[in-house]
């Protein structure tokens, strides 16, 4: 449980089983999956906090309720897609190195919600990536990647209104990763990833292949995408949304003169401009050269931002500040560029390599520069969103691993094991049961409690609740709580695979490969 459902008691987060004292954040997709302190990924890294949005998403799920789901990139659009019954997706991939377990059920149940609220959504099996980057063989993949999809449907996918593929199999992606893969260099999967001269090709390949798979589902039409994925996979969220962008035909920006200005340099002309008032001599028509007068005596002009923007002005003389919209060309075939000019009404100024607006707004242009793309070949695609979920904590009190068979529970574990290995887990409670009762137990870093929050108690978070008060209050003892949640377990485990069964079925319909032609 990472938060009080009700929000009356000060918030608690817990580290997801890392050594207490470990400051560093390190993000790897291939690595270890903890993070020492989520908090410092907003700081490091960009991720926003979900809960600043939770009350724009229709019907949240409970994994966002109850905070398990802390953190996303741009997901905004994506709620707003929701809340107006506009076209969304939602995509994400299983690399098949084991057994699925409990850990990969939050994706499955993210991915499974998003199909539930409408969205086009996109499960895959990373099979390149897992040969690739993991040395697995076709027939281990084979293996593994039915398991994954079985427990995907029986958890509630729908395959008919959904899309399943492997990368192996489709040539599309293929087609798409090497479109992409002409937007990246080695330097940047080196800065990246920390490839070098040792890296396999063919693990690099596969980074590009999952760029693809995230750009996927906008072949067809443009649209918001999220990427429900752990933190650690955040590297691959960044390079896929900086790749989306430089397959874009135009970018659209916000300038002021005839000038190019860097995000920085446009703070402070943004400023000027707000501010004519104090300084022009015409505030309806400030010159650039008086609002680098401004600037010189209200900025520090020795930061290096400050002067070169104060250059800029300079050297634009009496040309008046005025804002505008900006459409730069960045790949656009000529015919598209001249089709943009022709598109944009009102007000407008063209230059060779870019054309100005002054009665678009920003969002305009956004979708005109979209529309114009697609019209003439190009993909047009949206920023890839993402949502990050914690790291369930092993049972053992570490880190969740498939390699450790007792930190973690299979989804394809005989269901007393599982009522066993609940029995046996380490928990967040005090010596005696005396203390318990006196000091209350800490549930926060109980890897019992997180089984209720993150999957024993499903929707109800009044359960989720009363089991964390009670626990925290010291009224629920350790063998007690254990004891229901083992049987929880093996109930939900019972379940599960009487569904996998009925699951086989419809996984023998889907036209999919599910032997790879490669073994």
């Amino acid at each position: 449980m990472t938060r009080d459902i009700d929000s009356e008691r000060e918030e608690k987060l817990p580290d997801g089983g890392t050594a207490a004292g470990d400051d560093q954040v390190a993000l790897d997709p291939w690595g270890s999956a903890t993070v020492a302190d989520y908090r410092k990924l907003f700081e490091e890294f960009g991720i926003e906090e979900f809960d600043e949005l939770l009350e724009e998403v229709p019907d949240p799920h409970y994994l966002m309720r109850r905070g398990v789901i802390f953190g996303h990139r741009d997901y905004r659009r994506v709620a707003e897609a929701m809340r107006n019954d506009e076209p969304f997706a939602a995509l994400s991939g299983f690399m098949p190195t084991g057994d699925p377990h409990i850990g990969h059920k939050l994706v499955f149940d993210e991915l499974i919600w998003h199909q539930q609220q409408g969205g086009d959504t996109y499960g895959l099996i990373a099979d390149l990536e897992a040969h690739s980057a993991r040395g697995l063989s076709w027939d281990e993949i084979d293996e593994h990647a039915r398991d994954y999809l079985l427990s995907l449907v029986a958890l509630g996918f729908d395959p008919e209104e959904g899309t399943l593929y492997r990368q192996s199999e489709n040539r599309e992606l293929q087609d798409l990763a090497f479109e992409l893969g002409s937007k990246a260099n080695f330097s940047e999967l080196e800065n990246i990833y920390g490839f070098s001269g040792e890296t396999d090709v063919s693990h690099m390949q596969s980074v590009v292949t999952q760029m693809a798979d995230i750009c996927y589902p906008q072949l067809e039409e443009p649209k918001p995408t999220v990427i429900p994925v752990g933190p650690d996979q955040d590297p691959h969220v960044r390079l896929a949304r900086d790749l989306a962008a430089r397959m874009r035909y135009f970018g659209v920006t916000e300038a002021y003169a005839s000038f190019e200005l860097t995000d920085a340099e446009r703070i402070h002309v943004a400023a000027a401009y707000q501010n004519r008032e104090s300084y022009a001599e015409e505030p309806e028509r400030p010159r650039c050269e008086e609002a680098a007068e401004w600037l010189a005596d209200v900025r520090d002009a020795t930061d290096p931002v400050v002067a070169g923007t104060i250059d800029k002005l300079d050297n634009a003389g009496m040309e008046p500040l005025r804002p505008r919209v900006r459409f730069l060309d960045r790949n656009a075939t000529d015919e598209a560029f001249e089709a943009l000019v022709e598109a944009v009404d009102g007000e407008k100024r063209v230059f060779e390599e870019h054309v100005d607006s002054f009665d678009l707004s920003r969002e305009e242009a956004e979708e005109l520069s979209r529309e114009v793309e697609v019209d003439h070949g190009g993909y047009g695609f949206v920023p890839p969103s993402s949502i990050y979920h914690r790291f369930m904590t092993g049972l053992t009190g570490g880190k969740m691993s498939s390699s450790v068979p007792a930190s973690h529970i299979s989804l394809l574990d005989d269901p007393e094991e599982g009522y066993d290995k609940v029995k046996a887990a380490t928990t967040g409670g005090r010596e005696t049961a005396e203390k318990q009762r006196e000091l209350g137990g800490r549930a926060d870093e109980c890897p019992v409690y997180e089984l209720y929050a993150y999957l024993l108690a499903g929707d109800d978070d009044e359960f989720a609740k009363e089991v964390y008060d009670e626990c925290v209050g010291g009224e629920r003892l350790c063998g007690g709580c254990k004891e229901q949640a083992a049987e929880l377990m093996e109930q939900f485990l019972e379940e599960h695979q009487e569904k996998r069964e009925e699951a086989e079925e419809l996984l023998e319909d889907l036209d999919m490969e599910l032997d790879s032609p490669r073994k």
